[in-house]
């Protein structure tokens, strides 16, 4: 069983950033790939990141440049830097581990011009 909670969400201007945090528990987080996606009001939950147990990273387009995931496998954590935030960055922002059902809760990202 794995439980993913995140935080470090909340409401910011463009151009500003924020650190979004996972919190897993099981013994598995280290040999999985986690992902970071996103949800934004009436649109489909998109995928915007994903992390290897190496370390290995693929970004969605929207996101190259500005965001970065990374991970500390010691500490069962996953991360998501967001820089240069743009209105369109508003979302519902998850984390996952890919090709599961586990799902955190998630966390509001609201980035107002």
């Amino acid at each position: 069983q794995v439980q993913l909670v995140e935080s470090g969400g909340g409401s910011v201007q463009a151009g500003e950033s924020l650190r979004l945090s996972c919190a897993a528990s099981g013994s598995i987080f280290s040999i999985v790939v986690m992902g970071w996606y996103r949800q934004a009001p009436g649109k489909q939950r998109e995928l915007v990141a994903t992390i290897t147990s190496g370390g290995s990273t693929n970004y969605a387009d929207s996101v190259k440049g500005r965001f970065t995931i990374s991970r500390d496998n010691a500490k069962k954590r996953l991360y998501l830097q967001m820089n240069s935030l743009k209105p369109e960055d508003t979302a519902v922002y998850y984390c996952r581990v890919q090709g599961s059902t586990y799902w955190g809760q998630g966390t509001q990202v609201t980035v107002s011009s």
